[in-house]
């Protein structure tokens, strides 16, 4: 197996972060400390966000079919019995889940109703996927397909998107260019076309999916979509940052989110999926900002607040890698609170996510503890 090979997995992710979480709690960071007791504080923060959001603690796992469900709609019911369709359409949507800015929203004509941020961006590329605007056959509009992505124009998603001038949407060129690159990358013979030829690859042979072969699949396949320079003889690294101590730190955030995603579509074509906890807690914002923000973690210069910082800087490698590490370790602790067992994936929905989004919104208006200036593909 080659150094970027071994990278690319949740082992090497956990493996990584807790060499950094040990570091931290031996003072030797010279960005963070870590509070242990505050850890409780964190835990009940979260159990009691999980409560209110799911009183019948019947939670499901953190994914995009939670954003397609925003505002109480169903509107993936056109999907059932159709899982490629439903891997065409989480790809899709998780690749346009980057940071929509502060100024843009998205009015859904059937419902009346506006959303903003995630839940904007997954109603209106739902939307823009059930009216075709990811195929390439208009006799068969719900799939995505690598002639339809790799044709898509600017143009053509600002309508989508219904971005204008007094709605304007950050980085809408970028994302279409990250659609043409994952057109590109489907028209490999693994795909078949499409984003969601990956059940066929991964169910031929097997009546059940492990949860990281589905990750694996991902990593093998679509690191070339990925903008990152980080490479080892040739190997794309993707989501992997260069620490001075610790070296190759992965974390692999949104090939993970994706995986998340494609739980479900598996799941609801009857082939169950296994092993979810080997994925790890999500390295971003609003899980890390929890941690700031219920002190487990702390800055030793609070002036770092105030600067902006890039994905690949040092503090931000180490925030990143204390969110994974200290995860696994909050999540029994909700657990315990809610007198229930359930995977990481419950407790991230439950959970960190939202609580960390409460947090930063009553903190700081929503804004995170830290600035990382991001091309959407990590953060």
């Amino acid at each position: 197996m080659t150094t970027a090979a071994a990278l690319r997995s949740t082992d090497a992710v956990r493996e990584r972060s807790g060499e950094l979480l040990r570091r931290a709690r031996a003072g030797d960071s010279a960005w963070f400390t870590v509070a242990d007791d505050a850890l409780d504080r964190a835990a009940d923060v979260v159990a009691d966000v999980t409560r209110s959001r799911y009183p019948d603690l019947d939670i499901p796992f953190h994914s995009r079919w939670r954003h397609f469900e925003a505002g109480g709609v169903n509107r993936t019911a056109a999907l059932e019995g159709d899982p490629r369709a439903m891997i065409d359409v989480a790809v899709v949507s998780v690749l346009l889940d980057a940071g929509a800015g502060a100024d843009w929203s998205f009015r859904e004509e059937c419902t009346g109703q506006r959303f903003s941020r995630s839940e904007g961006l997954a109603v209106a590329s739902w939307h823009a996927f059930a009216g075709g605007v990811f195929s390439s056959d208009p006799g068969d509009p719900l799939r995505a397909d690598a002639e339809g992505l790799r044709s898509l124009t600017v143009d053509r998603l600002a309508a989508a998107f219904q971005v204008g001038a007094g709605n304007p949407l950050v980085g809408l060129d970028g994302r279409v260019e990250l659609l043409h690159r994952l057109g590109d990358a489907v028209s490999a013979e693994v795909f078949g076309g499409r984003p969601g030829g990956m059940f066929d690859a991964l169910t031929v042979t097997a009546q059940t999916v492990y949860a990281h072969d589905i990750l694996t699949l991902l990593l093998d396949t679509l690191s070339s979509i990925w903008l990152s320079d980080n490479e080892i003889g040739g190997e794309p690294l993707g989501d992997c940052w260069l620490h001075p101590v610790v070296g190759w730190v992965p974390f692999h955030k949104l090939s993970q989110w994706l995986t998340y995603s494609l739980l479900e579509p598996f799941t609801w074509a009857g082939v169950p999926v296994v092993g979810v906890d080997a994925l790890t807690g999500l390295p971003e914002y609003r899980n890390g900002g929890l941690l700031l923000d219920t002190g487990v973690l702390a800055l030793r210069e609070p002036e770092s607040a105030r600067r902006t910082w890039q994905v690949g800087d040092e503090p931000v490698v180490e925030w990143r890698a204390l969110t994974v590490a200290l995860l696994d370790e909050l999540a029994p602790l909700v657990c315990a609170r809610l007198g229930a067992e359930m995977p990481l994936a419950c407790v991230l929905e439950g959970g960190t996510w939202a609580a960390g989004r409460m947090l930063a919104q009553r903190a700081r208006g929503g804004l995170p503890p830290l600035t990382v200036a991001s091309d959407g593909t990590v953060f």
